[in-house]
């Protein structure tokens, strides 16, 4: 945390490496707007708290952390992973994600054209003619990851309420990616047993990603492969889901509903079910970690339009706000159902923060900018060290579903 009494919200974008992978790659790096840095020290620290400092984690560094083991750069006005633009509109400017294997036919549908295998040209012809509502609508119906950049209305965060160890409890993690595995790793890090589940036709997308990324996020848990198309298998998922503590995942909630797994009849029985969503459980609309963080409004500015901010930031700020939540309890000790939308988690740190009018300026090779608190250097993203060893794709599934009384 910063050592002064109020928060030094520049500070903690300089050191949190997202500064420096935020601006035009061939400009200098910029202070995004609000305080997202801030908020993701808050969690750690109270994190921190929670385990009686057990678990120390600096959240800032964290948000840029992925970057130190994939060699991301700023990008401007394309994501720093490369799948993401900001583009111009009609009446403004969207964020339009091409992540997927699928989403180049995918975009060849939302403008009415055979995009081939560079769909770029044919999405930016077709938003210079049409609004961001012409967006939202055909992107909600085709399942793509896009959306206008509007300006930002900051909802009231969600707030963990009385904190409770997770030292012995069991999470069942069904989420991919990034902010659901995220919240795991804390949830590991303070002593929960957690165990990943895949099916055979859908295994976690990131593991074709950086591997040591993913040991880092996975080191140290369990991993069960099962198939609910088959009837013993499915039978298992609920036997796991029943014996959990903790349920997470990171799909629109018909995912798990169609595996027979419901989010209201777990928190009856006390359990606590993290439900983390583009949008709310509520929305269809689906998105990652770039587009949602440039709709919900932080982006950085210059005279030639918005950039991203970091990369992907709306995934680690989503996990350490799911992690705090899951290390917490109701006063009555009911279970709980943490509906976390990702762009409103995003929104929730554009409270006004005044960071606008810090620039960076270059002494040597490094860059600078001045601070409520002094000086602070524009730090670039920093790795931790993975721990625990990776578990391949179903490698516990066996000894688990003997531990549940079943076999497979």
């Amino acid at each position: 945390m910063s050592t002064s009494a109020r928060p030094d919200v520049v500070r903690d974008w300089a050191e949190s490496g997202i500064a420096s992978l935020t601006g035009r790659p061939d400009g200098p790096p910029l202070i995004p707007p609000g305080r997202a840095a801030t908020v993701a020290r808050e969690r750690t620290a109270w994190i921190a708290d929670v385990t009686g400092g057990a678990v120390q984690l600096d959240g800032a560094r964290m948000l840029a952390e992925r970057a130190s083991f994939t060699g991301h750069r700023r990008g401007g006005a394309t994501s720093a992973g490369g799948s993401c633009r900001l583009l111009p509109t009609a009446d403004g400017w969207a964020a339009v994600s091409c992540a997927r294997p699928d989403d180049p036919l995918l975009l060849g549908a939302l403008v009415g054209a055979d995009v081939g295998d560079d769909p770029w040209p044919a999405v930016e012809a077709w938003l210079r003619e049409h609004t961001g509502a012409d967006l939202a609508e055909r992107a909600d119906l085709l399942g793509v990851a896009a959306g206008p950049v509007t300006p930002a209305h900051a909802p009231a965060p969600l707030r963990p309420p009385a904190p409770r160890p997770v030292d012995g409890l069991l999470v069942v993690d069904f989420s991919a990616l990034w902010a659901g595995p995220l919240c795991a790793h804390v949830l590991g890090l303070a002593g929960a047993r957690v165990i990943k589940v895949e099916t055979p036709s859908r295994p976690d997308g990131a593991r074709r990603g950086n591997p040591d990324f993913y040991r880092l996020l996975h080191g140290g848990h369990e991993a069960v492969t099962l198939d609910p198309a088959l009837p013993h298998e499915r039978a298992a998922l609920a036997a796991l889901v029943a014996a959990a503590d903790i349920v997470i995942e990171a799909s629109r909630p018909r995912a798990l509903a169609g595996f027979g797994l419901h989010a209201d009849k777990f928190v009856a029985t006390g359990g606590t079910w993290i439900s983390i969503t583009a949008h709310g459980r509520a929305s269809n609309r689906i998105g990652f970690g770039d587009d949602i963080a440039a709709a919900a409004g932080l982006v950085a500015r210059d005279g030639d339009g918005p950039m991203f901010v970091g990369d992907a930031i709306a995934d680690p700020l989503t996990g350490l706000t799911a992690a705090a939540l899951a290390m917490s309890t109701p006063g009555d000790g009911d279970g709980v159902l943490w509906d976390i939308s990702m762009s409103a988690t995003v929104a929730a740190t554009l409270d006004g923060a005044e960071t606008a009018a810090a620039q960076a300026y270059r002494r040597g090779h490094e860059w600078y900018v001045d601070t409520a608190t002094g000086t602070a250097q524009i730090e670039t993203p920093q790795p931790r060290a993975p721990r625990g060893d990776l578990a391949e794709p179903g490698r516990d599934t066996a000894a688990v579903l003997a531990e549940l009384g079943s076999a497979r």
